[in-house]
């Protein structure tokens, strides 16, 4: 299926699964075209579309309304950037979904584009029901550059819509409700020095020794949390930082005039990540500077919490302490919107070549929607 035409109004789950795995959608990549084509969908099945551009100028998030917006409603959130697909071992062309028994093939089916197929094939229903709470579905870019685009839909929220009642977000969880996941902070350390030959090391300045002083302090800090706070419903129970890349200089026998490195630090919930990385980053050397990447917080709800039972209710399954990915949902929390993370296929496909999503998981999310669709209009 080509998404270069315009998306017909009724398509099967697994015909929109295809639709939107035909758009490559790759994190911090142009996503006009998808968006275009799923706001002329929704708002064919009479949904109200707003389309948020973000300052990029070339991505944008996606925000639709079922039902009375004065009202407090559910959000169904997903994001629709995917990683990149440039692994070998894909057996055919990623962005081209192919099925082999009750699998669906293709970048993002399983994180997360097939949540969005499946809320996607739900709207027709959402038209069609006297909804006397709404459904708004919130379609957000670039998640996997550190969750860039929702803050710029959630700062929009207040004008679009009743404050909600909750949102769900449809990371793969295998439709098992999820109340907590780690924080996150991201940022890059850069260095410069002064080139020059290596048998004159007193002419030049070593940009990649400047930060090794820096890095052994995070390698430091990194056993430290081992030690530190716990929380036995994450795997490891603490917090982390790690030196995620390092690059720099260009031959043994010159001496480097430019160091970059990248280093991610997760929290558990509780604890911020940028915190714990900024207890390491004081007094940085002459020549080093920092630039923060990305940064969302971790998600904590209380396992009595009102969006817990409706989950546990829709799904038909107990809610799951906490995972040690991180989603945008403790973004959500932090704006005040209660989250969960709930959503078909499971996290260990994800970002691997011959990523799926199976047949069944994608008509169990069916099935979670309508009666969500159901509670909604009842």
């Amino acid at each position: 299926m080509s998404p270069a035409t315009l998306m017909p109004a009724t398509l099967t789950p697994a015909d929109l699964l295809a639709r939107l795995v035909g758009f490559p959608t790759v994190v911090g990549q142009p996503n006009g075209a998808l968006i275009e084509d799923v706001a002329r969908y929704l708002r064919a099945h009479g949904a109200e579309v707003t389309v948020l551009a973000g300052p990029e100028g070339d991505r944008s998030n996606l925000f639709a309304s079922f039902g009375p917006k004065d009202v407090p409603g559910i959000v169904l959130s997903g994001h629709v950037d995917v990683v990149p697909a440039t692994e070998p071992e894909w057996r055919a062309d990623p962005f081209v979904l192919r099925r082999e028994g009750d699998r669906l093939i293709g970048r993002g089916a399983c994180d997360m584009k097939g949540f969005v197929a499946a809320v996607l094939a739900a709207a027709p229903a959402m038209g069609r029901m006297a909804l006397r709470a709404p459904l708004h579905i919130a379609l957000s870019y670039d998640e996997e550059a550190g969750c860039k685009g929702v803050p710029h839909l959630l700062a929009a929220l207040p004008a679009l819509c009743a404050p909600p009642e909750g949102a769900i977000i449809g990371e793969p969880t295998g439709l098992v409700p999820v109340l907590a996941h780690k924080g996150k902070a991201a940022l890059r350390l850069s260095a410069k020095g002064r080139s020059g030959h290596s048998s004159r090391p007193d002419l030049g300045q070593n940009a990649i020794q400047r930060l090794v002083p820096v890095l052994a302090r995070i390698c430091a800090q990194a056993e430290a949390l081992t030690r530190g706070p716990q929380d036995a419903r994450f795997a490891p129970p603490y917090s982390s930082v790690q030196i995620g890349t390092i690059c720099g200089g260009q031959a043994v026998n010159i001496i480097p005039d430019f160091a970059e490195a990248q280093i991610e630090a997760r929290a558990i919930a509780g604890v911020s990540p940028k915190a714990i990385l900024q207890e390491v980053l004081v007094d940085l050397p002459e020549g080093v500077s920092l630039d923060w990447l990305s940064e969302y917080p971790a998600l904590a709800l209380a396992p009595e919490a009102p969006l817990a039972r409706l989950a546990e209710t829709l799904t038909g399954r107990a809610a799951q302490g906490a995972v040690s990915f991180g989603t945008e949902a403790g973004l959500f929390q932090q704006a005040g919107i209660a989250a969960i993370v709930c959503g078909p296929g499971d996290i260990a496909r994800a970002h691997k070549p011959e990523e799926y999503l199976t047949l069944s998981e994608l008509e169990g999310t069916c099935a979670m929607l309508s009666s969500l669709i159901d509670r909604q209009a009842a």
